[in-house]
């Protein structure tokens, strides 16, 4: 694993060949997101959405304690403090870290080494798969100290379905990772000590796949969460692969018995 951006106290990012990951690191915090680690991770996160040495985003945290605790509570008083005012989505023309997230046209790998909060449950549930361990727990806690979970509220319910998350909005109580895994918000559940490993696994399986054709199935099948079949099988998310020189070659490979080499075109 190689390091590729000018390192930060707050972000650190590493290569591993096609896989580009994140790692939060305040574990002192949690792994909280201040304001600056947020526009610090939009702006890393935007620039490996047009690397084309970028192919699958993997997100983890820094300790054994949480993936990342959600917004940063100490920060968020200081400013109420100081008159400062908070800007929800409902107010702000900006997109948030989870939107960014969520709108990445690559396919993005939640490696959550320990529990995810709030805002980092959020995070969490704005990448395409997740890998956890047993010890982590999972929340909307944001009812309980009168906060609005506002992406939450809106993505939840699309990925569980409407009743069992509203038990989790509205209780603000946590879930446990095997709770989580029966309601499929996890893809895998493994020792505490390997959860990084495997999401990088898991992005290396991925990134061996035809660029072209791993960002047109994201895209088709988010997109058309909102729309009638008929209208989903007619939408346009980008290139088709059918058109590509990826899918004469990944035929030819097939045919020859040996490993395709993408061309992204």
């Amino acid at each position: 694993m190689t390091e590729v951006h000018p390192q930060t106290d707050e972000l650190i990012i590493t290569d591993d060949q096609f896989v580009r990951v994140f790692r939060l690191n305040r574990p002192e915090r949690r792994n909280a997101l201040s304001e600056s680690l947020k526009m610090q991770l939009i702006t890393a996160l935007l620039d490996a959405d047009e690397d084309s040495g970028v192919r699958v985003v993997v997100i983890t945290g820094t300790g054994p304690a949480a993936f990342c605790a959600g917004a940063d509570l100490k920060d968020m008083h200081q400013n109420d403090q100081a008159g400062v005012r908070f800007r929800t989505p409902m107010n702000r023309i900006d997109r948030n870290v989870f939107e960014v997230v969520y709108e990445m046209k690559k396919p993005t790998i939640a490696a959550l080494n320990g529990s995810a909060v709030a805002g980092g449950f959020e995070l969490a549930i704005a990448c395409n798969l997740r890998v956890t361990h047993a010890a982590a727990v999972f929340g909307l806690p944001e009812t309980k100290i009168g906060m609005g979970a506002n992406f939450g509220s809106v993505l939840l319910p699309r990925l569980i379905g409407v009743t069992q998350a509203l038990e989790m909005l509205l209780t603000g109580e946590y879930i446990s990772a095997e709770r989580a895994l029966e309601l499929g918000l996890m893809n895998r559940l493994v020792p505490a000590e390997d959860v990084l490993k495997q999401a990088i696994s898991l992005a290396h399986t991925i990134a061996k796949n035809a660029p072209i054709s791993v960002r047109r199935v994201k895209a088709v099948a988010l997109r058309g969460l909102d729309l009638s079949v008929a209208s989903a099988l007619r939408q346009d998310p980008g290139m088709n692969p059918y058109l590509s020189e990826d899918r004469q070659e990944g035929i030819a490979a097939r045919l020859e018995k040996r490993s395709p080499v993408w061309k992204n075109r």
